[in-house]
Order: structure tokens, then sequence, then C-alpha cells
């Protein structure tokens, strides 16, 4: 999903980072891929390394990878999978009363088993307020987003009065694109009965995680969900929810100050990543050369996502650590099946 985030990080997760960066022990034992062969058809997205079993499982493992402007970077992040991956999961569990999600086990701190699912080729974006994309179409003069209308004279970083639901289609290449409700339905992309679902288990849960963030000194500005349908017919939320790669967090304690001044807002997610990438000449169009992720940003990058995830479950991070990550993963999942 706007501004970089400024703010202390914790300072025990930084000391230990900056005792381990010494060695390069975190730099190169990021993980960048798993051979998942073995389990059955195998899947690479941009982050996710995934394969399907025979008896109906998907196994997803959660890279080190990084993406921005759907480009993958070269370079890997130190523990983003690990975050991600048990963050999704924390989350999962705090809202299964909320829409069931297809979480089976998380034998591994980078891998979720779950149940094999047909996913809805939507991504349903909940805006609470405007920023990022929505701020760049608005900012153009547009006051449309998705079948939503955006008042006048609104500031970026504003509230809106309630969250925006702005749909995209999930591409398989290339960028998503915004859709509304009424195209969703005259183009038959969902059936109406289970969009109207799908539409409040959405809302429901920007609902849920607003709260959870708000108790954590957190605004959730933005965030999306994907859904699918299990094999039985149920509706199941899916892939993640609530991570600092699918979700914006601002800072509740200097926000409405910020706002006031016309300030960027100290926030938690991977924009930062994007405005430096922006601030290096790369914003993924053609002929722009990728930049080098330096290795102490690198390490930035890694100390931010702890930060989020320390903020958000109460919990001390506590690395995975392996000489070998790969062959961790890949004994924990035989372990599992």
């Amino acid at each position: 999903m706007t501004d970089e985030m400024d703010g202390a990080s914790n300072m025990d997760v930084e000391s230990e980072m900056e005792l381990v960066s010494e060695t390069d022990v975190v730099l190169t034992q990021c993980i960048n891929g798993v051979d998942l062969s073995e389990f059955g058809e195998v899947y690479h997205g941009k982050v996710r390394d995934s394969c399907s079993t025979e008896d109906g499982r998907y196994i997803l493992v959660v890279s080190d990878r990084i993406s921005a402007f759907d480009h993958v970077l070269r370079e890997q992040i130190p523990f983003k999978g690990q975050v991600l991956n048990q963050l999704a999961a924390f989350f999962f569990e705090r809202t299964s009363d909320i829409v069931p999600n297809h979480v089976l086990d998380v034998p591994d701190p980078n891998v979720t088993i779950a149940r094999k699912c047909a996913i809805f080729p939507v991504e349903f974006v909940v805006r609470g307020y405007l920023v990022g994309h929505a701020w760049r179409e608005y900012r153009l003069g547009k006051r449309m987003l998705c079948g939503n209308v955006m008042p006048d004279n609104m500031k970026e970083n504003e509230r809106f009065t309630e969250p925006l639901l702005t749909p995209t289609t999930k591409a398989a290449e290339g960028h998503d694109e915004d859709i509304s409700r009424d195209e969703i339905l005259q183009r038959a992309i969902i059936d109406p009965s289970i969009f109207r679902r799908l539409e409040e288990y959405a809302l429901e849960l920007f609902t849920r995680g607003t709260r959870m963030a708000a108790g954590c000194g957190l605004i959730l500005v933005d965030t999306k969900y994907e859904f699918g349908m299990a094999e039985n017919g149920e509706l199941v939320l899916v892939d993640e929810v609530h991570t600092p790669d699918s979700s914006r967090y601002f800072y509740s304690d200097t926000y409405h100050d910020l706002l006031a001044a016309g300030k960027p807002q100290r926030q938690l997610s991977k924009e930062f990543v994007r405005e430096w990438l922006m601030d290096h000449g790369f914003r993924g169009l053609e002929g722009q050369i990728m930049p080098t992720l330096p290795d102490d940003f690198r390490l930035e990058v890694s100390r931010r996502y702890i930060e989020l995830f320390e903020a958000l479950t109460a919990r001390k991070f506590e690395p995975a650590g392996h000489e070998n990550p790969e062959q961790r993963v890949l004994a924990a999942i035989r372990a599992a099946l």
C-alpha cells in the first residue's frame, strides 16, 4: 500500500540485531526460496513459495524476499518472512470468530499449512484514511474511487467519515486495477450474494483490526483482504491479514499534530521502502535500473518489521535462527505432513 515512518525502534531488538549483524549471520541466512517440489505442484509468488499436496493441503513458505512496484528486489530482508507468517497467524486466530480462515497448522516460523481454496480474483481493499493510492487519485482532481465519493477539501492522511471499500482485480502480472462493486457484479466476477458476505467480512475485519491497533497506540490506516472458497463450500479468509505487507499503520500519539501541521505521518509499513526506491530513481518503470539495497538499510527494514510485530502482539520477537534455514523449513514440513 505512504510516507517514511520515523519513530524509535525497540532498543532490545535493535541491540540484538546490531550484534548479530557484525558477523553477517543475519544477512547471509535469509530465506530466498525453498524447493517444495517433493511435496507436489509448486508456485512461486513475489514473497511466498507454495505447494498443493495430493491430500488437499496447501503449503505456504513465507520467504525473506521483498517486492515493490511489482518487482522483487534482489536483496532479502532478515526475518521478514518470519514476522509476516507469525503476525498473520496471530491475526488469523484473533479474527476467526468473524470469518473462518485457511490455517491448519504453523509448523515453522516461516511456514503455514492451509486448506486448499479456490481464490476469488478480487482483493478487498479497505481504506480508513486519504493516503497512498487514494491520495494520488484525489490530488489529480478525482473524487470517485471504486464507486465511492471522496468529499472535497480533504487533506492528505485525513480520516474518512466511514471506511471505504475499494476493490482491485488480482492481476497475474503487472498492476492490480481498481474496480467498483457494481462492475464486479455486472461482470459476474463474484456471485452477488457471496460478494455481499465478503464485503461484510472485510468491513468487520477492518473494524476489529482498528480496535486492536488502537490498543497498541497505532492506527490501522488501510489494508487488503483476500478470500477463497474451501472444498466444502465455506468462505474463508486466506493469504495474510493485518501484516505490514498488506496494511499501513500510523502512530496515534502524533497523528493529529502532524496532520494539522501538514507533515508526513510516522508510520509502520513497507511504504518507506518504496520511498527509498523512489529517492534512488526507481518506480518500476521500463528502463529504470533497480538499485541495490545497502546492508544497513536491509537491517533497518528488518528492525521496523520486528517493531510492528512486537507492538501489535505485545510479544518479544524471537528470531528462528538456523545455520541452514531452508533445511529447517523442509524438516518442519516433512514432520507436519
